[in-house]
C-alpha cells in the first residue's frame, strides 16, 4: 500500500515521541501490505482495528493508547493518514466526518 503522506506521520511523532516507533511500524507494515478488502486488514490486526463504513480504519497504536484513523482506497492501493492522537481526544472526535 501507498501511505499518503509519510510527513504527516512524522509530524505525528514529533507531536506524539512515547509513540513514534509504534507509528513507523504501522507505516512499514502498512507500506508492505496489499489490502483489497476490509478482510485483508482484519485478517492481520484482529481486535486492534475497527472499520467506520466502507473505507474509514481505526488502528489501535501503542497498545491502544492512541488511535489512527485512515482512509483506504483498496482500488489503488492507497492509505490516506486523516487523524492521529490519544484515545481520550479519539472518544471527543466524530470519525465519519474528518
Amino acid at each position: 500500500m501507498h501511505v499518503i503522506k509519510k510527513k504527516k506521520i512524522l509530524e505525528y511523532c514529533n507531536s506524539y515521541p512515547i509513540a513514534r516507533e509504534a507509528l513507523l511500524i504501522w507505516h512499514a507494515d502498512a507500506e508492505a501490505s496489499i489490502w483489497t478488502r476490509p478482510m485483508d486488514i482484519q485478517n492481520t490486526y484482529g481486535k486492534k482495528v475497527s472499520f467506520v463504513g466502507d473505507k474509514v480504519v481505526v488502528f489501535n497504536i501503542k497498545g491502544n493508547a492512541y488511535r489512527l484513523v485512515v482512509r483506504v482506497e483498496y482500488l489503488f492501493k492507497s492509505v490516506f493518514i486523516r487523524w492521529f492522537g490519544p484515545h481520550s481526544e479519539y472518544d471527543k472526535i466524530n470519525v465519519s466526518e474528518i
